[in-house]
């Protein structure tokens, strides 16, 4: 999945579903939960000291933040297919690499919107400044991209797999 400057994320047909039935609990049933929550934390009497109910107002702000930005990434969102196995660098796959040529200083991650995050890899945005030189390279190729302190990095490419999380 990528973005680009015209705000459209590039979503696989299952991130999609998996973002739209998210979008749908906590736009239907999380709302109903929360709301009783509040009604029952209400209902213990002065709110200035009542912990439970600031802790469900609270829960309540973060499941709403999350609603818009779903409601905003799934608004822009284009479904394709899943990357290949063409060794071509792209959103969605796992992708190895060697920095400055040393091949045993390797970093693996995938390289993807946070909305594909996943515990058991790294991930690395394509908008970032390793993701954007990474992205459409080879295996075997070198990138370059820009250090925070303006220097210039080089990485060689190991591998590039798609994501199978």
């Amino acid at each position: 999945m990528t973005q680009t400057s015209e705000n459209v994320t590039w979503l696989t047909q299952e991130a999609y579903n998996q973002l739209k039935a998210e979008l749908e609990y906590l736009s239907g049933p999380a709302r109903t939960e929360i709301a009783a929550k509040i009604a029952a934390a209400r209902e213990e009497g002065d709110l200035r000291e009542n912990g439970g109910y600031h802790a469900a107002k609270e829960e309540q702000g973060k499941q709403e933040l999350r609603v818009r930005q779903l409601t905003q990434l799934l608004e822009h969102a284009k479904v394709g297919e899943a990357p290949t196995e063409s060794g071509v660098v792209a959103p969605g796959m796992v992708v190895t690499i060697a920095f400055d040529g040393d091949e045993s200083d390797t970093l693996t991650f995938l390289l993807a919107s946070r909305e594909y995050a996943s515990s058991d890899v790294e991930t690395y945005s394509p908008q970032s400044p390793l993701g954007t030189g990474v992205n459409g390279k080879k295996v075997g190729e070198d990138a370059q991209y820009e250090l925070p302190n303006g220097k210039k990095a080089s990485v060689k490419i190991l591998d590039a797999k798609p994501y199978q999380g």
